[in-house]
């Protein structure tokens, strides 16, 4: 019972703000390394294994971290898994100086496992606020993911610069950057209050909870399943058409856009009209999506980049309105666990996405990729039905 203090709130919304911020900046610049290091090292044929170990390990982390915060508390349950990370990254950066695999990804898995306290940290500034406030608040908090899709792949150049003058391999730069990250997290969640006032809750009823997690969950699972399939497979459609990184680079650039930097706009519908109403216009959007990049699959200056940010955009918006209708449906003596378990569907959706969209490719080129991604977007609003509410 009771309430924190402006001050408090400020503080703990701040710490896990930077912890987020911090812990997407190290996995996106180390995912992106250890990918080209494994490619030279083992082949092209092995690359995707970097990104496996951090999908797999975040959605431990977030299941586990979910379990262990009703009886340890916010502060220690994320000081433990952000060291846990740095632990990762300092064993994946020794991996990176050898060129040694097996350290490489067994480091990737446990900053993973810390990134996936991270994500539920959305949870944890919503619980914060009253309910009519915590769209905003936990979207604001997703929106530090823009930090890390900007700060991530800025810094991997001079940091493998820095790398090459103390004579260490380029690639181990962007690693140790991870390294510096991680334990900055780790000190920014020590500034976490140690006891947060548990607020009451209205009581939901049992039909109730379990709709408020049947429709999030089915929900955010198809969103990811779209939006990793088709993301994952346009570097490959635009290198096919004959262009460069350059125009990689713009489209993701797009859809990172689309991603993160809108967030505190989902988290205001969210407040505004409803959770639901959030997550059907998300799927939507991405219907929309795919239906563009169905249309217009080799626009690289127009049609595709309008897609990919789509794409971001109703991510986002299923996101945050799920884990919105997450903050506010459940009883808080079993809500951290339903969040991270559902979390930990969610990321195991992006490892079955990953490798279900490069054989799809195969098979049948992007438009197969988007029309399986439109129809995996429309599934929940027939699964489950349309009516929105509040």
């Amino acid at each position: 019972m009771g309430t924190l203090t402006v001050t408090g709130r400020a503080r703990s919304v701040g710490a896990l703000f930077a912890g987020v911020a911090l812990l997407n900046t190290a996995t996106v610049g180390l995912s992106t390394a250890a990918t080209l290091i494994v490619a030279a090292g083992s082949g092209p044929g092995w690359s995707g294994l970097p990104s496996v170990a951090n999908v797999l390990g975040t959605a431990a982390g977030a299941f586990g971290t979910g379990l262990l915060l009703p009886g340890h508390g916010r502060r220690r349950v994320l000081s433990a898994g952000y060291a846990v990370a740095a632990a990762g990254a300092l064993v994946a950066f020794a991996g990176a100086l050898t060129t040694s695999l097996v350290p490489l990804l067994l480091g990737i898995l446990l900053v993973g496992l810390g990134n996936g306290g991270a994500q539920l940290s959305r949870y944890l500034a919503a619980d914060l606020y009253p309910e009519e406030r915590r769209g905003r608040a936990l979207s604001n908090v997703v929106w530090a993911g823009t930090i890390g899709a900007l700060a991530g792949p800025a810094l991997m150049a001079p940091a493998a610069d820095a790398a090459e003058s103390f004579g260490w391999p380029a690639l181990s730069g962007p690693v140790a950057v991870a390294v510096l990250a991680t334990a900055g997290a780790a000190l920014a969640a020590a500034f976490l209050p140690r006891h947060v006032p548990v607020r009451q809750e209205a009581k939901v009823s049992a039909p109730a909870r379990a709709t408020g997690v049947a429709r999030p969950l089915v929900a955010m699972v198809a969103a990811q399943l779209t939006m990793v399939a088709v993301m994952t497979m346009t570097p490959l459609q635009l290198q096919d058409h004959g262009h460069g990184l350059d125009v990689v680079g713009w489209v993701l650039s797009a859809h990172l856009f689309g991603m993160f930097a809108l967030a505190p706009l989902s988290g205001r519908i969210a407040d505004r009209w409803g959770p639901r109403v959030t997550v059907n216009a998300g799927l939507g959007v991405l219907a929309l999506s795919t239906a563009t990049a169905l249309a217009a699959p080799t626009a690289h200056t127009s049609g595709l980049p309008v897609a990919l940010f789509l794409l971001g955009y109703g991510w986002n918006l299923v996101f945050v309105g799920g884990s919105a209708q997450l903050s506010r449906d459940l009883p808080p003596a079993t809500r951290s666990r339903v969040q991270g378990t559902v979390d930990a569907v969610v990321w195991s959706a992006s490892a079955l996405a990953g490798l279900g969209s490069g054989q799809l490719f195969a098979g049948g080129g992007y438009a197969l990729v988007a029309v399986v991604g439109g129809v995996l977007a429309l599934l929940p609003l027939l699964l489950l039905g349309s009516r929105d509410g509040r």
